[in-house]
């Protein structure tokens, strides 16, 4: 991964960040790590625990953001999401999964799409 992609992509997750809490969503942790994968945004809202992808684009060219979470991603979501709601047993017993995908083109403010409960 290049430094402007990570730079993006920390761009994009801030961003996704800062509009959850805008919209009234608490968030007890980022970049949870487990072995499988990772959730870039844990949140909550609601007594809903919502474990959230970002994806993040500079332009459509190849794809939507949102069309970057395959099979396989999802299925690594749902594993290190399993892992940390063993490792968080006070987590809410309502989860879900949700997507927000963030295309920013140059000169441009950026478009925010929320994808809410995407869950398989």
């Amino acid at each position: 991964m290049t430094s402007r992609t990570k730079t993006l992509g920390q761009w994009g997750e801030d961003t996704a960040l800062r509009y959850l809490q805008q919209d009234g969503y608490t968030i007890p942790g980022r970049n949870f790590r487990a072995r499988h994968g990772e959730i870039d945004i844990l949140a909550e809202k609601e007594c809903v625990l919502i474990f959230v992808e970002v994806k993040m684009r500079s332009s459509n060219t190849f794809g939507f953001p949102e069309s970057a979470i395959t099979v396989r991603k999802q299925a690594l979501l749902l594993m290190a999401a399993e892992a940390y709601l063993a490792q968080h047993p006070e987590s809410p017993d309502t989860w879900q999964f949700d997507i927000i995908a963030i295309t920013r083109q140059a000169g441009q403010f950026p478009e925010i799409e929320h994808f809410e409960n995407v869950n398989g």
